[in-house]
């Protein structure tokens, strides 16, 4: 029998951040307030502005060093090599809550040209028994989540499963640039060796930041899109789905998962109605 219950509630925080370069506006997306500035550098690189820590001079919250950001605003300054961006060219220069704006081979190609790194060269394999651990790890770190029950989450792991980063945002594209944007800070690019887990749908804005970051493999929990598919067969990027329980799809580099043959599992393109 359904039981009403009167009482507060914890909500996710939800707000515009600025992404400015040289105190010119490129970009605003809607994230959760916390790690803006790893948000900002790992935006920049996954949109193909910069390709290293070195690329950045500084970078700064405008109301100062503190989190939260209460002026939701982050500027970063480049190095004099490394060319200005034009705020048309990046994916989120309007507010934005999900991947949209990019379709077909174009883009492909678009993220081809960009890509400072082959990931189809990494010799990585994981076990069948790492990846299916992947999502309770995840889980059990979503620190936010626990409170909100409202925020996607992005984890950074080993072969072997060990979880070297986690980010909770509000935006699974969000989340992994705050993860790229870390391993940019701490000088770890590419990311040679490394799986990302997501929380969620794998979209090809997804695929597109693991191969910006050089990741050779991204897990999800649940479906990938046929544009995220054709991406990661392009890029050599192992991609899994539907990871639930002891259950998963590998849908492109299967060989890189252990046991798993090499050929990806038929599909069909459905669209909406």
């Amino acid at each position: 029998m359904a039981e009403a219950r009167v009482g507060p509630d914890t909500l996710v925080a939800e707000e515009p951040l600025e992404i400015r370069v040289g105190g010119a506006a490129l970009a605003v997306t809607m994230r959760t307030p916390g790690d803006d500035i790893d948000l900002a550098i790992g935006f920049l690189l996954t949109e193909g502005i910069i390709r290293q820590a070195a690329d950045v001079l500084t970078a700064k919250l405008c109301s100062g060093d503190e989190e939260p950001n209460s002026y939701n605003v982050v500027d970063i300054r480049l190095s004099a090599d490394v060319a200005a961006p034009v705020a048309q060219s990046a994916a989120r220069n309007f507010y934005t809550t999900s991947s949209c704006g990019v379709c077909g081979k174009a883009s492909i190609d678009a993220v081809r040209t960009r890509s400072a790194f082959d990931v189809s060269a990494d010799p990585v394999t994981v076990a069948p028994s790492v990846l299916a651990a992947l999502p309770g790890a995840l889980r059990r770190r979503q620190r936010a989540f626990d409170t909100t029950g409202g925020l996607h989450a992005a984890g950074l792991f080993t072969p072997e499963g060990e979880l070297v980063c986690l980010r909770e945002d509000v935006g699974r594209h969000n989340a992994v640039d705050k993860v790229v944007g870390w391993a940019v800070r701490q000088e770890r690019l590419p990311l040679t060796g490394h799986l990302l887990m997501v929380s969620g749908r794998a979209s090809f804005e997804l695929c597109q930041k693991a191969w910006m970051a050089g990741l050779p493999l991204l897990a999800a929990v649940s479906a990938p899109s046929t544009l995220a598919v054709d991406l990661a067969a392009e890029a050599g990027l192992t991609l899994v789905g539907f990871l639930r329980g002891t259950t998963f799809n590998v849908y492109a580099a299967a060989q890189r998962v252990q046991g798993v043959p090499s050929l990806p599992p038929p599909r069909t393109r459905q669209t909406a109605h």
